[in-house]
């Protein structure tokens, strides 16, 4: 598979989420990444259903909803309801991770684990094969803008050899710092989907940064048997 690019929302104008919307899509993103967070797990607060239900009646893309909060499987039918086509839920917060993610697969939609980047692959690597998405955090979660951590790369790399050694049909995705200078690094290291937020909305046209960053991941694709 071509690596995929998910613009971020969060770093979106929200007072023109729309129009920003319309701008990522026709310049060919692949999902729309929304950062859901509940100031418990992650110190902040973002959105819930509600929006994820207004951006689905303009959203032409995948909705990719990344749930940062406490006790996620209370909320997984309503995001699922609102639209949300990836439902991904962090180790750290799921306290029967199978359990959870067999529930989010049942309402036949992506299931995704997401892991912090202290948090070693050991902490998911059992319920793999449950997954569609393993989403690897390259900052700490709550916040857009930060810098990209470098030991994360050889993280993804350790997945991306566990995930085809097993041939396993869970996708690597990476969110956190991602920009164009540190892209073929993580593309090489075995990522197949990449979050950018403050890259693209933090641009002065974030239409033609998504290009140039669509145009890099066409070029570099990791390509593995495993779909």
């Amino acid at each position: 598979m071509n690596t995929l690019i998910a613009p971020s929302i969060l770093s979106a104008n929200f007072a023109a989420l729309g129009d920003d919307i319309r701008k990522v899509e026709e310049a060919g993103a692949d999902w729309l990444h929304v950062d859901v967070m509940d100031g418990h797990f992650v110190p902040n607060i973002t959105i819930g259903p509600p929006v994820v239900r207004s951006i689905r009646k303009i959203a032409t893309k995948p909705l990719d909803v990344h749930l940062m909060i406490s006790d996620p499987d209370k909320y997984i039918t309503d995001f699922v309801d609102a639209g949300a086509a990836v439902v991904t839920v962090h180790a750290e917060a799921s306290t029967h991770l199978d359990r959870t993610l067999n529930f989010i697969r049942s309402h036949n939609v992506r299931a995704g684990v997401s892991i912090n980047p202290a948090t070693p692959l050991s902490a998911v690597e059992h319920a793999l094969d449950l997954a569609d998405v393993l989403l690897i955090m390259s900052v700490n979660p709550g916040f857009g803008g930060q810098k990209y951590i470098p030991y994360v790369t050889e993280k993804i790399r350790h997945a991306r050899e566990i995930i085809d050694r097993r041939q396993l049909r869970c996708v690597i995705e990476v969110d956190g710092g991602i920009d164009v200078p540190n892209m073929p690094e993580i593309i090489a290291a075995g990522a197949q989907v990449l979050v950018a937020g403050s890259a693209i909305f933090g641009d002065p046209d974030p239409a033609r940064k998504l290009k140039e960053m669509l145009a890099i991941a066409a070029r570099l694709s990791y390509h593995s048997n495993v779909v």
